[in-house]
């Protein structure tokens, strides 16, 4: 079955699903990115912050799959929100690459104390106009941050990427980013394997729809419309994530996921309103 895809506002369309790349590098990143490439993957995420736009580019050329057929992100890294420096760093990751375009690029972090996120925004439109990006957004933004960039320059992000999992599950986040029309996608939607993904409920229920824990929570995330980016090495798990179009959650399966979220459920504590990233 082929991976459903979302339409954003702009018009573009990106995948339901995505692979995360983060700690992927090198060589081994290489061939593991390529793997999940040629097993169907078409939504690749990286960001300036991984060290790894290279990486990924490399991945892509090894796969054999035609540029057009993906759908690539990297971020912006918020040591690099002066205007001047933001375009300038965006055309290095698209050298690092060696891309001609990104499909998404994203504001990595608000870091509301240094208050440069609106002069980023304006960079990443205007590189938007020079034809090195095609769509942009945000990660990790507040509805406070995402009203600021909509009322000071006019234009709404298409995605926001935030921390989502059943442990954490932002509700009103994800309300927020609905009526501004913006997608949102999941960073760590499986809890980088450390909480959620023992949880004993969930357990139960993969058991019960003979699916596994992985697969449950990644077609919770689906149903919420919500575009998950789960990160792996292993080519069992890459096909495992990405086989969760061929069932479903019925209501109250969904409500035992949603009834997990805990008020401090977030993985490393990381509240983008106090969380800054250099």
């Amino acid at each position: 079955m082929g991976i459903p895809t979302i339409k954003l506002y702009d018009g573009y369309e990106i995948p339901a699903i995505g692979l995360g790349t983060v700690y992927l590098k090198g060589e081994a990143g290489v061939d593991a990115i390529t793997c999940a490439i040629r097993n169907g993957y078409r939504l690749i995420d990286s960001a300036i912050r991984y060290d790894n736009e290279g990486t990924v580019g490399e991945a892509v050329r090894q796969s054999g799959i035609p540029r057009e057929q993906l759908f690539l992100t990297s971020k912006l890294r918020a040591q690099y929100y002066d205007y001047d420096q933001a375009l300038e760093m965006i055309r290095e990751s698209l050298y690092r690459a060696n891309l001609d375009y990104w499909d998404l690029f994203l504001l990595h972090w608000p870091n509301p104390k240094q208050d440069k996120y609106v002069e980023a925004w304006r960079a990443l439109i205007q590189a938007k106009k020079n034809g090195w990006i095609r769509s942009i957004g945000v990660s990790n933004f507040m509805p406070e941050h995402l009203d600021r960039l909509i009322e000071e320059t006019g234009e709404t992000p298409v995605i926001n990427q935030i921390e989502l999992h059943p442990y954490f599950s932002q509700v009103e986040q994800r309300q927020a980013d609905k009526e501004r029309g913006i997608i949102t996608e999941a960073w760590s939607p499986l809890s980088r394997a450390r909480t959620v993904i023992h949880d004993e409920k969930i357990t139960e229920l993969a058991k019960q729809k003979g699916k596994s824990v992985s697969q449950v929570i990644l077609r919770w995330h689906v149903q919420l419309g919500v575009i998950p980016l789960a990160r792996s090495s292993s080519e069992l798990h890459q096909k495992e994530n990405l086989d969760v179009f061929n069932f479903e959650l019925t209501e109250e399966e969904m409500e035992t996921l949603n009834a997990l979220t805990k008020p401090d459920g977030r993985i490393d504590d990381q509240d983008p309103r106090e969380y800054e990233e250099y």
